[in-house]
């Protein structure tokens, strides 16, 4: 009830959870490729490239999100080609990008004249700091999903399922692939406000890991994995309101729980 009274009354409170709900559109609609593409490790490389790019935003006095958005993709593309023509090398650059990402970003941070600890949400999150540019931001990146999601599901699907067969259908599996990993990247840009990018391949894939113990079909997947990560982050949110903790640490350790509580449950059900 004392979070309800506080929707009521403070702004800040209820523009977190739009952003919970707008975020969890984007796990929804991504987090199902990732899962099923197995694509965790890829997607964590780009979002942690991510923070080099928001340093040089701030140090060149752009928009951090925007640079954010632009990194993410031109990381997506760099990674995704790399794993695709030469996938002996593809971990050690994944690797090699993650930690140089986040070690240029940290430098940029520190020289950026009038340096703002809240630079700091954008490893760790702050749901509360959202502002209203930021949901439009974010509405704006869930019209995008859900737009190349209704346009090229069947190819998405074709491509994370089997490359060759899709293929051979005539799908050209190079571009879609790279489209799939922008949109993955953008969809990691949507998340840092929730959660940072330390924290943000949980709820990415976490949600759609739950999903999958209960529906076979990627847009059961989909449509499930939004109800979840939508009540996993209002829910995260209520918990570190009334208990005065982080939001997106609670918000990520509610859907660690989720997901062992599914697993757990699916293991005994197949066990029957």
């Amino acid at each position: 009830m004392d979070f309800l009274d506080a929707l009521v009354s403070q702004g800040f409170l209820r523009n977190a959870l739009l952003a919970g709900v707008l975020a969890s559109i984007g796990c929804g609609l991504m987090g199902p490729y990732v899962v099923v593409r197995r694509l965790g490790y890829l997607a964590g490389g780009i979002a942690h490239a991510v923070l080099g790019a928001v340093g040089l935003a701030y140090f060149s006095g752009w928009p951090p999100l925007l640079g954010a958005a632009v990194g993410a993709v031109l990381a997506a593309l760099l990674l995704g080609t790399v794993s695709l023509r030469w996938r002996a090398q593809a971990d050690t650059l994944i690797s090699a990008l993650w930690a140089c990402g986040m070690a240029a970003g940290v430098l940029l941070i520190a020289r950026t004249p009038g340096y703002n600890v809240d630079l700091m949400s954008f490893l760790f999150g702050n749901i509360l700091l959202v502002s209203r540019t930021d949901l439009w931001l974010m509405a704006g990146l869930d019209v995008l999903l859900l737009a190349a999601v209704a346009l090229w599901y069947r190819q998405f699907l074709a491509v994370c399922l089997d490359e060759e067969f899709a293929a051979l259908r005539g799908i050209r599996v190079t571009v879609f692939y790279l489209l799939l990993l922008c949109l993955v990247a953008l969809t990691a840009v949507l998340l840092i406000q929730v959660v940072g990018l330390v924290l943000v391949i949980a709820l990415l894939s976490l949600p759609a890991a739950v999903a999958s113990h209960w529906t076979r079909s990627l847009a059961g997947m989909m449509a499930l994995a939004t109800a979840v990560a939508l009540v996993l982050n209002t829910g995260g949110l209520a918990l570190s309101y009334r208990t005065d903790l982080p939001s997106g640490a609670v918000i990520v350790l509610l859907t660690g729980a989720a997901f062992l509580a599914s697993t757990a449950i699916s293991a005994l059900r197949r066990g029957q």
